[in-house]
């Protein structure tokens, strides 16, 4: 018999995503590993709005609307998917946005491509800060929303990733969505499964964490690090759930050195830098199993994925569900990388 799960406290949220998303078998690929392989197809939450932004965003920006706000200020990188989808979800709303995007030399920003055209298509503001300017980006968004105050505004700070104790409850929704899909992958006596995804910033990873516990799931949440360090993101999503806890009195077992798993070693050369190994791992899932990855987020996790397989196929247990996180039009700017392996 199903055990019964527990009623979750979720705070309001506004409808953005198109969701449930599909959960769809890689057969190719579970071929080739030796283990079953699924993936949460997280980059179909919408057209515009792909990717897992837009679920985060659903709780923060209904903090936003209560608030009485009309301007939400966020900050990320020159082809941030965060800032986009938060530009597009805004619009919907009614609310304007500033974005704080960073690149190497203001004065001659990158191109109206990708994610930045279509957050300038939405009237998104954008400024541009240096890389040391980005260092202080908490410090400049508290300064921007003052400026913003002092002529009558009202605006709202979201974090990078939109990465916070609400945001993360985008993806407790989406942990609920997989106990409830009908394959059955995390109920209790079906094998041991994984859920693995690309931690950028700290808030899935924390949603996921508290997803797994609120809802009594024997499931194992597994992040690969795209930037920093598995120490740095242990601290992070630690912090994002502790907060989690207390804001929202979850009373739940947590322990960082027990629940929060980082596999470090797949970051390559930094942020946004694909090696030529994801770019080829993007062009053979892509004509293998028709599956869109990014080189920024899930092209690295997943490759990190294949590589740990390759050397334990048992090492993720009996199955694994990788999250799709979108990332598709920060991909279009990246056409010359691509040119010589297609």
């Amino acid at each position: 018999m199903q055990e019964k799960r527990r009623d979750i406290p979720y705070p309001v949220r506004v409808d953005l995503a198109r969701t449930p998303t599909p959960l769809e078998p890689l057969i190719h690929v579970s071929e080739e590993m030796g283990v079953e392989v699924h993936i949460k197809r997280d980059d179909l939450t919408g057209a515009e709005l792909t990717g897992n932004k837009v679920r985060k965003l659903e709780f923060l920006l209904a903090d936003a609307l209560q608030r009485g706000s009309d301007t939400v200020l966020t900050c990320g990188a020159a082809q941030s998917n965060h800032a986009r989808a938060t530009a597009i979800a805004a619009a919907k709303l009614g609310i304007k946005t500033r974005l704080l995007l960073r690149t190497r030399n203001p004065a001659n920003p990158p191109s109206l491509e990708g994610n930045i055209l279509l957050d300038r298509l939405v009237g998104a503001e954008i400024i541009w800060l240096t890389f040391d300017e980005y260092g202080r980006r908490v410090e400049i968004l508290e300064r921007e929303a003052e400026l913003l105050r002092a002529s009558g505004k009202t605006p709202y700070i979201i974090p990078e990733g939109g990465s916070n104790a609400l945001g993360a409850w985008g993806y407790v929704r989406m942990v609920e969505e997989l106990a409830k899909d009908p394959k059955g992958l995390l109920e209790k006596g079906n094998g041991s499964t994984t859920i693995v995804h690309a931690t950028g910033s700290g808030g899935t990873t924390a949603g996921l964490v508290l997803g797994v516990k609120l809802l009594g799931l024997e499931a194992r949440v597994v992040g690969i690090n795209v930037c920093n360090d598995k120490n740095y993101f242990t601290k992070v999503v630690s912090e994002i759930c502790n907060t989690a806890m207390a804001n929202y009195q979850l009373e739940i077992p947590f322990s960082p050195l027990e629940d929060i798993h980082i596999v470090d070693g797949y970051v390559g050369e930094g942020y946004g830098k694909a090696s030529v190994q994801v770019l080829s791992l993007l062009v053979d899932l892509a004509r293998t199993e028709g599956i869109i990855l990014d080189p920024v987020y899930t092209g690295k996790a997943f490759y990190g994925m294949t590589q740990e397989l390759k050397r334990n196929p048992k090492v993720f247990g009996n199955k694994v569900i990788f999250v799709h996180t979108g990332g598709i039009f920060g991909l279009l700017p990246m056409a010359a990388q691509l040119e010589s392996l297609v």
